[in-house]
C-alpha cells in the first residue's frame, strides 16, 4: 500500500540540509552544533493550499436567505514553491520522518526568505 504525504494550510514540508560538520576555515564542529543555531535552510518538497479564507459570496448574505450547499474552499495561495530553497526559523519548525527521511514542516510565516532556481536553464 502506497502513502502519500499531504501537507494542509499554510504550512510547507521542507528537507533540511545535511548538518554542517566543518566550519568554512575547516575547523570541525561538535556534534548538535548545527541545532542549536537559529536559522535553518533547506529544499521545498511539498506546499499546503494555502490560508483558508470565507466565500466571498458568503461575506454578504443575509442571515435568514437559503443556505447553499457547502461550497469549494477558498485558499490564498502561499509564495513558496516545490524546489524553490528556505531559509526558516528553526523554532517555529516541527521535526519528524516519513519512509526513512527526514522532513521538517514549517509555517509559512517562519520562512524568512526563498531562493528560486529557473529549472528551465538545465533543459537546455
Amino acid at each position: 500500500m502506497k502513502r502519500e504525504l499531504i501537507i494542509v494550510g499554510d504550512r510547507v514540508l521542507i528537507k533540511p540540509d545535511d548538518q554542517k560538520e566543518m566550519t568554512n576555515s575547516g575547523l570541525y564542529l561538535p556534534q548538535g552544533t548545527y541545532e542549536k543555531e537559529k536559522v535553518h535552510s533547506g529544499k521545498v518538497v511539498s506546499v499546503g493550499p494555502g490560508t483558508p479564507v470565507a466565500d466571498p459570496q458568503d461575506l454578504h448574505k443575509e442571515p435568514w436567505a437559503e443556505a447553499r450547499e457547502a461550497a469549494t474552499p477558498h485558499y490564498v495561495p502561499l509564495q513558496a514553491r516545490e524546489h524553490d530553497r528556505a531559509i526558516f526559523l528553526r523554532s517555529a519548525a516541527v521535526e519528524f520522518e516519513f519512509e526513512n527521511v527526514k522532513y521538517v514542516i514549517v509555517p509559512h510565516a517562519a520562512i524568512l526568505a526563498l531562493i528560486r532556481y529557473d529549472l528551465s536553464d538545465d533543459l537546455r
